[in-house]
């Protein structure tokens, strides 16, 4: 019974707390022009890359 209980109260907890929540104003309107934009995807493309690195070299040696 607890197996089948914690995720229905995780579930129901959830919804509690989804109805409860407001959505954010209007922004700015986005960048402004001339404003520098940063590129996302350079830093995150490296990041996953040295951690597919990192997995597999574990994965090596511990075979």
């Amino acid at each position: 019974m607890k197996q089948f209980l914690t995720p229905v109260l995780v579930v129901g907890l959830l919804l509690l707390a989804s109805a409860t929540t407001q959505a954010q104003g209007p922004g700015s309107g986005g960048p402004r022009p001339g404003a520098t934009a940063v590129p996302i995807d350079g830093g995150a493309s490296l990041l996953l890359a040295a951690g597919a690195a990192y997995g597999l070299r574990r994965l090596r040696t511990t075979k």
